[in-house]
């Protein structure tokens, strides 16, 4: 007999490459996927404006990014794979200019107006941050997920509004993107192309899959590492290339050899240890050059 429900998962129409670089913007289940990848020698750029949680946010944050990037020459451009995490569908404008706010920056909660965004006003900012993305580099591949962890200050069935919101959102988005379309003026064409956003259901495995308070943290809201731990291992099944999981089988007992904390660093047993260690690190290194970009 199965005593749980398995979300099925086919597998993704791309693949994620060995040491490929990675972009991460969103909620904070968006920084704990980007710790995994960091951990499995991905070179990672995870919220470089802080935690977003809603689409309006999460469009300021590549807005900025695409701006300092063109501003400096040395900066690379943008990475095929892109993660955006989606928390909540609430924004706040600041009253005085109707500005939608990334961060209260601590200021008082007068001076801020609530509002929820409508599934057509998420869809839309998702659209133009897919859009801008691809403007920026035609070969990328957006991954579309919503945080599992719920809004305890909104209300529990408030929460689930706005993260059904989401899923609609999402939905709408991966399936009306301009690249996913099959021509309508060529019948005779067999090939459709490849839409640059995608969904992953990170959401449905903590809800339907895991389903239970042992894969929470303390705080009964948040996954715990066990639960991320599989939803890594569901996601490397999803979408990485036999090359990129034999790297990580590779990298694996390096990491953790450089990891390891002795109880006698000073002893020649410990040196040799290490010596070795940065000698498979350096073949390892040599083998997948961008393998240097991770800070150890």
């Amino acid at each position: 007999m199965e005593f749980r429900t398995i979300v099925d998962i086919p597998h993704a129409t791309f693949e994620i490459r060995p040491c490929e670089e990675i972009l991460l913007v969103g909620s904070c289940f968006a920084n704990g996927i980007g710790r995994k990848f960091k951990e499995n020698g991905f070179p990672v750029i995870s919220n470089p404006y802080g935690t977003m949680y809603n689409p309006a946010s999460i469009l300021h944050t590549i807005e900025r990014l695409l701006s300092s990037r063109s501003s400096d020459e040395t900066s690379p451009a943008i990475p095929r794979i892109v993660f955006l995490t989606l928390g909540t569908n609430h924004i706040y404008r600041l009253k005085d200019t109707g500005e939608i706010v990334d961060n209260c920056e601590k200021r008082p909660a007068s001076l801020f107006q609530e509002e929820v965004l409508t599934v057509s006003q998420c869809s839309d900012y998702l659209r133009k941050t897919v859009d801008l993305l691809q403007s920026h580099n035609p070969e990328v591949q957006v991954i579309l997920t919503i945080s599992p962890i719920r809004y305890r200050k909104y209300g529990y069935h408030e929460s689930q509004l706005s993260k059904a919101t989401l899923l609609l959102a999402t939905s709408q988005t991966s399936k009306t993107s301009p690249t996913s379309q099959t021509s309508l003026t060529s019948p005779t064409s067999q090939t459709s192309l490849t839409s640059p956003s995608i969904y992953f259901p990170a959401y449905e495995l903590l809800m339907d899959e895991l389903r239970d308070y042992r894969f929470y943290a303390a705080d009964m809201l948040h996954p715990s590492e066990q639960a991320v731990d599989y939803i890594w291992e569901r996601l490397t099944a999803w979408c990485f290339s036999p090359e990129a999981k034999s790297f990580m089988e590779e990298w694996r007992p390096i990491r953790q050899a450089l990891s390891h904390r002795p109880f006698h660093p000073e002893s020649e047993e410990y040196r040799h240890f290490m010596a070795q260690t940065q000698i498979r690190l350096k073949a390892l290194q040599d083998k997948y050059p961008k393998l240097k970009d991770i800070h150890l």
